[in-house]
C-alpha cells in the first residue's frame, strides 16, 4: 500500500486532533473566503477559541470514575453487612445502588414549584430549592380529631362555671376559654405580664417613642414632678367596695389583693367577702361564710392565693386556698399554748405568719405548713407588732411604751428604744421601702422613725410627731410608694388622717368635716396599683376612695 493510503486509513486516536476526511476543510474555507466571497485573512492564533469537547468529556471521564470508586467502596461496606439488614434497607430506601441522588430526591418529597421573584439573588434561590417542604402524613387517626368533652356537672369548681343547664359537657377548648373568662374576671380585666403584644422588643424602641412622645407635645418640662404634692389631695369618693353585699355589722378587716383589682371585706358577721373593684358597681366576686366564727381579722397571703381568718373568741385559724377552693380550719399548732388567736401578721416575703399572745409573747409560725418555728417574749404586754419590709426583723410594741426590735432567723433582740412621749403603745407600721417606722399611742401622738435610728439607739428622736388626733391610734398604714401615711382612731368619729411624706404634714381636705359619712374607723387600707384606699368602719360600708395622683378617673 502506497504511504498517503496508509496515512489515510489509519485512525486518529486523539479525540478532536483531525477532522475527518469527508469534513476536511476546503482551501477557501481555511483561508476565511466565503463561497463566492471575497478573499478574507485568517484570524492569528491567540483570537482563536479553543473547543469545549475535550473539557467536557474530561469531566464525563472523571464524574464516571467517581461512580466506580464509590460504588466499589459501597459493595465493600455491604459485603460485610448481614442479609437481614440489607433486607430492610432495601425495603425502606428502595434499590438506589446505582443512583444516590435519587435517594435524596425521595427524601426531601415532591416541591411545588413557585414562581421566582426577580429580585431574589441567585443564592436566595438555590436555598429556596434544597430547603425541604414538610410532607404529608402518612395516615390519621381518627380519634385524633374527635373533640374530647369534660363533664362539668360532676364537678362542683367546674359546675359553678356553667352559664345554662345545656352546658353540662364542654369541649376542651370551651373550657379553657371559660377558665380565661373567669380569671380576667377575677383579676379585673386582663393583667400587664399576660398582655404580649404590648411588651417592648427592644430597649431602641423604647427611647425612639419616647422621643417621638417628647416631640410632639410643648409646655414646660422642668417644672412637672411625679412626686404627690403635699397641701391638699385630689381624691374621688366612689361607690362602697361592699355595695352588693351590704351588712350592718363592723367592718374588722379590709385589705387588697397584693396582684389583683379586688378587695376583701371581712366584719363581725362571720363572713369573708371579694369584691372586684372598679369603682362603679364593685360587683362581688364571691362570699365565704364561717359559722359561728365573727372575723377579728382576715388577711391575704403575700402571694395572694389564700386568705387567713380569726376569731374574736377562738383559737381556730382558718386558711381559704382561692384556688382549690377548699376551707382548711387549723384547729391546734404544735408547742402554741395560745387560748385564744386573734391578732397576726404575714411576713411580706410570705414564709412566715407571727401571732400575738398574752403575757408579752409572741409566736413565729412557718406560712408553709403552720407549724412553731419559736417564741419571743418581751416586758409587759405585747400591743402590736409587724415585719420589716425585708421580712428579717419584726418590730413589736409593748403596753409601757417601749419597742423591741427583733431578728427573725437567730430570735434575738436586736435593740429596745422608747417611743418618745409614748406611755401605752397601740399600733406599729413600717413603710414598704424600709425609710420609716410609725408607731401610734394611747395619747393620739404618732411618732415617725428613721428606720436606721430605731436598730442603733436607745432614745431615737421622731422625724416628725404627728398630733391630729386626741384619741388612742388604733391603725397605722403606708401605701405602696411611701408617700401617704394613714393614720386613724376607733374611739372617735371621722378620726382619720392622711399624712404627706417626707413633709410630714396633714393633707388639709381629708376627710370632709360637713358630709360626716365615715364614722368610727376600724380598718384601712392602700391598693398595690390602682390608687385606690379603703376605709371599714363600725356602720358595715367598706369606704372606698381613688387617688387622682395615681389614676385619672
Amino acid at each position: 500500500m502506497p504511504p498517503e493510503r496508509r496515512s489515510r486509513a489509519r485512525p486518529d486516536r486523539r479525540a478532536g486532533a483531525r477532522p475527518d476526511r469527508k469534513t476536511r476543510m476546503r482551501p477557501d474555507d481555511r483561508a476565511g473566503a466565503g463561497p463566492g466571497g471575497p478573499f478574507r485573512k485568517a484570524a492569528p492564533s491567540s483570537q482563536r477559541k479553543s473547543p469545549a469537547r475535550p473539557r467536557a468529556a474530561a469531566a464525563v471521564v472523571a464524574a464516571e470514575e467517581e461512580r466506580r470508586l464509590r460504588q466499589r467502596n459501597r459493595q465493600t461496606l455491604e459485603e460485610d453487612k448481614p442479609a437481614v439488614e440489607r433486607c430492610l434497607e432495601e425495603l425502606i430506601f428502595g434499590d438506589v445502588e446505582d443512583d444516590e441522588d435519587a435517594l435524596l430526591r425521595r427524601l426531601r418529597g415532591p416541591r411545588v414549584q413557585v414562581q421566582e421573584d426577580s429580585g431574589d439573588s441567585e443564592v436566595e434561590n438555590e436555598a429556596k430549592d434544597n430547603f425541604p417542604l414538610q410532607k404529608k402524613p402518612v395516615w390519621l387517626d381518627e380519634e385524633d380529631e374527635e373533640e374530647e368533652m369534660v363533664d362539668m356537672m360532676n364537678n362542683r369548681f367546674r359546675k359553678d362555671m356553667m352559664k345554662n343547664a345545656s352546658e353540662n359537657k364542654l369541649s376542651k377548648d370551651q373550657l379553657q376559654k371559660r377558665l380565661k373568662e373567669e380569671f380576667q374576671h377575677a383579676m379585673g380585666g386582663v393583667p400587664a405580664w399576660a398582655e404580649t403584644n404590648k411588651r417592648k422588643t427592644s430597649s431602641d424602641d423604647e427611647s425612639e417613642e419616647d422621643e417621638d412622645d417628647l416631640l410632639q407635645r410643648t409646655g414646660n418640662f422642668i417644672s412637672t414632678s411625679t412626686s404627690l404634692p403635699k397641701g391638699i389631695l385630689k381624691m374621688k369618693h366612689c361607690q362602697h367596695a361592699n355595695a352588693e353585699r351590704p351588712t350592718t355589722a363592723r367592718i374588722s378587716s379590709v385589705q387588697f389583693h397584693p396582684r389583683a383589682q379586688v378587695v376583701m371585706v371581712a366584719g363581725l358577721d362571720n363572713a369573708v367577702s371579694l369584691f372586684q373593684v372598679d369603682g362603679k358597681t364593685n360587683p362581688k366576686i364571691q362570699s365565704i361564710y364561717l359559722e359561728k366564727f365573727p372575723i377579728f381579722k382576715a388577711c391575704f397571703s403575700a402571694n395572694g392565693e389564700k386568705v387567713l381568718a380569726t376569731s374574736t373568741h377562738s383559737k381556730v385559724l382558718y386558711v381559704y386556698d382561692m384556688l382549690a377552693g377548699k376551707l382548711i380550719p387549723v384547729h391546734q399548732v404544735r408547742g402554741l399554748k395560745e387560748k385564744i388567736v386573734r391578732s397576726f401578721e404575714v411576713s411580706p416575703d410570705g414564709s412566715f405568719l407571727l401571732i400575738n399572745g398574752v403575757a408579752g409573747y409572741f409566736h413565729l409560725l412557718s406560712m408553709k405548713n403552720k407549724e412553731l418555728i419559736g417564741s419571743m417574749k418581751i416586758n409587759g404586754r405585747i400591743a402590736a407588732s409587724t415585719f420589716s419590709s425585708d421580712s428579717k426583723k419584726v418590730y413589736a410594741s409593748s403596753g409601757d411604751g417601749d419597742v423591741y426590735v427583733w431578728d427573725v432567723n437567730s430570735r434575738k433582740c436586736l435593740n429596745r428604744f422608747v417611743d418618745e412621749g409614748s406611755l401605752y403603745g397601740l399600733s406599729i407600721a413600717t413603710s414598704r421601702n424600709g425609710q420609716y417606722v410609725a408607731c401610734g399611742s394611747n395619747c393620739g401622738v404618732v411618732n415617725i422613725y428613721n428606720q436606721d435610728s430605731c436598730l442603733q439607739e436607745a432614745n431615737p428622736k421622731p422625724i416628725k410627731a404627728i398630733m391630729n388626733l386626741v384619741t388612742g391610734v388604733t391603725s397605722l398604714t403606708f401605701n405602696p410608694t411611701t408617700e401617704i401615711l394613714a393614720v386613724a382612731s376607733e374611739k372617735m368619729k371621722e378620726a382619720v388622717r392622711l399624712v404627706h411624706l417626707p413633709s410630714c404634714t396633714v393633707f388639709s381636705n381629708f376627710p370632709v368635716v360637713k358630709k360626716k359619712n365615715i364614722s368610727l374607723v376600724h380598718t384601712m387600707d392602700f391598693s398595690p396599683r390602682s390608687g385606690y384606699f379603703a376605709l371599714g368602719n363600725e356602720k358595715g360600708k367598706a369606704l372606698l376612695y381613688r387617688l387622682h395622683h395615681y389614676s385619672d378617673f
